[in-house]
């Protein structure tokens, strides 16, 4: 029997302890959750559930925590000045009236815990509290710390979203951003491959009420139509061989805040149908389940496709693109906006190379006579590509890639380069020799799209050569 009653103890004895460490935890999670919540009934609720917690810990009548980021802000919150300047000159203050013990942050003051009628001489347990509520700021100041520090770096990486540029057609995006951004209103983003749809879209997202919530982007083109319709809705265990549980979907990620659907016309005709189901009644089912789950999104989409086209064509719901197409923004192509691309290039440069490199005037010439079909892709590509087989300070024509050569003066490149060119022009003139004039058949004659044959005439400058 005396082994039973001391198993007993033993066994009562961790549980005690056990429940001793959970409240210490959960008090460092409400220090911590404290601090970081603005001021608001949210936090008077924070506050209020700390004081509560600390009960388990002390024997008190009423308690107050008072938490700031700096010591001005925190002495505003005593009622009793000289209380404040005795508690940050002298420390802990015990007295039959209140009980003021200092919480410090990485050794700066940042709080106090005010108990009143609390029992006297009960330092160590003062103390313990005082290192846990240390623990708990100093974790929340450094993760502040840390997102003022990310947001501020990306400001100064990216400007207006990335979105570079002072042109007409970028100045008149940016209006239309400023414009559509506070509101929940869907937004359709029309723009060739490369111009920037998704930085538009977080451009979107982050001048909306939803900026502190999420922002998740979805290609429909990149995930294959069995798995995309599972990614955008998510599945319950069992919905099909492999789910073996519950997953969230895109759409139920989005909660709160931006859902991107990137290139939207490639959707399937099914998943169409439920995506308008989404928009219409902001409700959906995850794959197997048997319950509509309700979402507060907002759905950004984009595509370089003519939807109208696919509409007319039957490719396309026509009630899912008006749906879409509430607000439609269409990002200009590079060819659209030549007098961005040198503050566009410096800022590639100065990302692949720092501030040790330079553009020459015949390579920025070159730049702004060129089309870029791929856009600011295929210009950050360029860059990138000169910066590394590119020798010396100073970016060459015949650093860049041979797709632009065509654009520099022959004396602007090497002898290797020159002669690419040249054999490149009189292959293409040679071609529509035999061909009769017709740019089909010299693009077959040449293995060679007949899009790219007329962009090669275009940037090779052959247009009278190839008209003969």
């Amino acid at each position: 029997m005396a082994r039973w009653d001391r198993t007993v103890k033993i066994i009562v004895a961790i549980q005690k302890d056990n429940e001793l460490l959970r409240n210490a935890s959960v008090l460092v999670s409400l220090f911590r959750a404290l601090y970081l919540t603005r001021p608001g009934d949210h936090r008077n609720s924070v506050a209020r559930q700390l004081v509560s917690l600390l009960r388990e810990f002390v024997d008190f009548e009423t308690g107050a925590v008072l938490l700031a980021p700096d010591e001005d802000q925190l002495a505003a919150q005593f009622d009793d000045p000289a209380l404040y300047q005795k508690l940050a000159v002298d420390g802990p203050v015990y007295s039959e009236r209140i009980t003021a013990v200092p919480l410090y942050a990485n050794r700066a003051l940042t709080g106090a815990l005010l108990l009143q009628g609390a029992p006297l001489h009960q330092e160590e347990i003062f103390s313990a509290l005082a290192s846990l509520a240390s623990v708990a700021l100093e974790s929340a100041r450094e993760s502040e710390r840390l997102r003022q520090q990310c947001a501020a770096l990306e400001q100064r990486l990216i400007g207006n979203g990335g979105i570079l540029g002072e042109s007409p057609a970028i100045r008149k995006l940016l209006e239309r951003i400023e414009k559509v951004a506070p509101r929940d209103t869907t937004v359709l983003i029309h723009g060739e491959s490369g111009t920037g749809k998704e930085l538009t879209a977080r451009l979107i997202h982050a001048g909306s009420r939803r900026a502190g919530g999420p922002f998740i982007a979805i290609n429909c083109a990149a995930i294959a139509e069995s798995l995309l319709e599972s990614e955008l809705l998510g599945h319950e265990k069992g919905a099909f061989t492999g789910a073996g549980g519950l997953k969230k979907g895109k759409i139920e990620l989005a909660e709160g805040g931006t859902l991107f659907l990137d290139e939207v016309g490639e959707l399937a005709p099914a998943l169409q149908a439920k995506l308008l189901r989404v928009l219409q009644e902001r409700e959906f089912e995850r794959l197997g389940g048997t319950r509509s789950i309700q979402v507060d999104i907002r759905v950004v989409a984009a595509t370089n496709r003519d939807l109208g086209e696919h509409v007319r064509q039957g490719q396309f719901r026509q009630d899912l693109f008006h749906r879409l197409n509430v607000v439609a923004l269409r990002t200009p192509p590079l060819r659209e906006r030549k007098e961005d691309i040198a503050r566009l290039a410096a800022h590639f440069l100065e990302r692949f190379a720092g501030q040790g490199m330079r553009l020459s005037p015949e390579t920025l010439r070159c730049l702004e006579a060129y089309e870029w079909p791929g856009n600011v892709r295929e210009l950050q590509n360029a860059i990138e590509h000169a910066v590394v087989l590119g020798d010396g300070p100073v970016v060459l024509p015949s650093d860049l890639p041979e797709s632009l050569w065509g654009m520099a003066p022959t004396a602007d490149l090497g002898e290797f380069q020159s002669s690419v060119q040249d054999a490149k022009r009189d292959s293409i003139v040679r071609a529509y020799r035999n061909a009769d004039g017709d740019y089909k058949a010299a693009a077959r004659l040449l293995g060679l799209h007949p899009n790219y044959l007329l962009r090669l005439v275009r940037n090779l400058g052959l247009k009278e050569a190839v008209r003969k």
